[in-house]
């Protein structure tokens, strides 16, 4: 057990052992802080200096990103704790090395939202150059009956929204993918 300094958490700990005990103050010791809480902070810098670093690199990535809808037709969309958090884009993220692009999909859904994606299809394939690096980026389309909850660690929100409100936070190449998606605009193959 870690034990935060200065906390004489031990002393009124009670006698099973598991459940913390009131100081004379009437306060409870503080919760001692997780891996997850001490490095959450840190995901806006590491994430700059990650995407930097791989633009000095060249390296090539792959990402993969999801139109995702509910039975009313609503569409899922994120907003992350890094990056630009102020504005609200599809779900995705990196497909592993060895990974199918649909398997990193699938698998990037269920970590950020808790979302479970059916009906997953290969919508288009697109070139990348944001930030000076080399992305090719898969989209999907599927649908869901979950309810979807921000992770807490890579987003601070996941909602459904209905098509014909959608945020005026709504990034633009969500907005273009979007468009594309209800014929509205010609597909191109720049993300």
């Amino acid at each position: 057990m870690v034990l935060p300094l200065g906390c004489d958490a031990l002393s009124r700990l009670s006698a099973h052992g598991a459940t913390p005990q009131p100081s004379a103050t009437g306060r409870l010791p503080p919760r001692p802080l997780s891996a997850h809480d001490m490095l959450t902070p840190f995901l806006p810098l590491a994430y700059r200096l990650r995407r930097r670093a791989m633009a000095l690199v060249g390296w090539r990535t792959q990402g993969v990103k999801l139109l995702v809808f509910d039975r009313a037709g609503r569409v899922l969309l994120v907003r992350q704790r890094y990056g630009r958090s102020d504005l609200h884009m599809l779900p995705g993220g990196g497909v592993v090395r060895g990974e199918a692009p649909d398997a990193a999909a699938v698998r990037e859904l269920r970590e950020e939202t808790g979302c479970v994606v059916q009906d997953l299809t290969l919508f288009a394939t697109y070139e990348s150059r944001a930030e000076g690096r080399r992305d090719t980026v898969h989209l999907f389309t599927g649908r869901s009956d979950d309810v979807p909850v921000a992770d807490g660690r890579e987003l601070v929100e996941a909602a459904f929204h209905p098509l014909d409100t959608l945020p005026a936070s709504l990034s633009p190449a969500t907005r273009r993918r979007i468009a594309e998606w209800l014929g509205q605009r010609e597909r191109t193959n720049d993300w």
